[in-house]
């Protein structure tokens, strides 16, 4: 699939803009991401969008450390091969300070350890794999961040759900794409409801391009299953609700945050888009500030829907941005150090952000960071019920 024409219109304003400011020692930041390929690669353009925002917005105010901030695009086409092609050019051709991103899952596993061992900070504004902050090794430097969504948040939030919807979650079942991400999510899913003393009665899997889960559904109908948690992209998600039309099997649906995406409501169709519960960092009703944001970037979305990505990639930016001044240095290690010690609370969109790494802990947003959403009416609406309005931090186990 060939990059919108918009979005390439961006990338070659990308690159003038990073021909012309480098011979000024300007401090040059990476993004390594699918930009193209995958259902996904909306949310890639739309942390970029952010990100560039965020960019325009701390030049205009001085720049960091009498610098100006440039973003240099790298599309990995959803494809691991490219993406550590990529982080090998950014690194050492290009000379970045930082890269964000990426878009999938997988490619982050797939070249974490390249970060690591080159000591360059990493800022993660899409992908959602709860491993990909985890350090190399117990007790190792670790330069893997995150300000985006993390899977086993997501899990611990939604299994909290099931275990306290009592009589309407009797039988469970749990059903993933085949994917690295798929697996990810369908591995803190069992892990998680061991912890909850959550009985599993049926699990499967299916491919990402499947069209016709009806095999499996038939196994979950005849278990009973009543309730289903799934981990997958959008569009699989969608062929599973119109696979659940084809049997009138209509059980609880508790999906992964991918049912936010545009991909997934136009594959579902507008009714069926309603059946799923999931979470992420915004609804489609904005604070005065996200508000602003999406004035200046909105008409450049793929899909609108994709407008949390572009408050992460905006916030990412920002944090790095603290971690900088602190540290008085770009410095791959002084940023690592900065990050993980914030001393002043950093003003972003999605919130504010006081000390959100440790040494430790290098995921900047929670579940009592995100918000419960369903589609309803073809818009990214908040939803609650009485388990919702219940739930507290002691019943979110993981």
């Amino acid at each position: 699939m060939s990059i919108p024409k918009l979005f390439k219109q961006a990338i070659i304003i990308t690159s003038l803009a990073v021909a012309v400011s480098a011979n000024a020692q300007d401090i040059k930041l990476g993004y390594n991401g699918d930009l193209s390929a995958s259902p996904s690669a909306q949310s890639g353009q739309a942390a970029v969008l952010g990100m560039a925002a965020a960019i325009e917005d701390v030049n205009a105010a001085g720049g960091v450390l009498g610098k100006k901030l440039v973003l240099i695009t790298r599309d990995d086409v959803s494809a691991p091969p490219k993406s550590i092609q990529n982080m090998s050019e950014l690194i050492n051709n290009e000379k970045v300070s930082a890269i964000f991103g990426p878009t999938n899952s997988g490619n982050a596993m797939a070249w974490k350890h390249i970060a690591n061992q080159k000591k360059i900070p990493v800022i993660g504004n899409v992908a959602s794999g709860s491993d990909i902050t985890k350090p190399m090794r117990e007790g190792a430097d670790n330069y893997m961040f995150r300000v985006s969504m993390q899977d086993r948040e997501q899990v611990a939030a939604l299994m909290a759900y099931v275990k306290k919807n009592g009589d309407q979650s009797k039988v469970i079942g749990l059903m993933a794409e085949t994917t690295g991400y798929g697996q990810g999510g369908l591995k803190d899913m069992q892990e998680i409801a061991k912890l909850q003393d959550i009985a599993i009665a049926e699990t499967e899997r299916f491919g990402v391009g499947d069209t016709d889960m009806t095999s499996q559904l038939n196994k979950m109908k005849s278990a009973g299953v009543d309730t289903i948690v799934v981990w997958a992209q959008g569009t699989p998600i969608a062929q599973l609700v119109r696979s659940m039309e084809k049997i009138n099997y209509f059980p609880l649906v508790l999906s992964s945050w991918a049912a936010d995406n545009i991909t997934f409501y136009d594959a579902a169709g507008k009714t069926l888009a309603e059946k799923p519960i999931f979470m992420r960092t915004v609804s489609d009703t904005f604070t005065p500030a996200q508000q602003k944001l999406f004035d200046r970037i909105g008409a450049k979305l793929k899909a609108p829907g994709s407008f949390s990505f572009a408050l992460h990639g905006y916030d990412s930016i920002m944090l790095y941005v603290a971690a900088a001044k602190q540290a008085g240095s770009v410095d791959g290690s002084a940023i690592r150090l900065a990050l993980e010690d914030l001393q002043s609370p950093v003003e972003g969109l999605l919130k504010t952000y006081e000390k959100p790494f440790s040494q430790t802990d290098h995921e900047a947003l929670r579940a009592n960071d995100f918000v419960w959403i369903r589609w309803k009416d073809g818009k990214l609406m908040p939803y609650t019920d009485a388990i919702i309005d219940s739930l507290n931090h002691a019943d979110i186990k993981q």
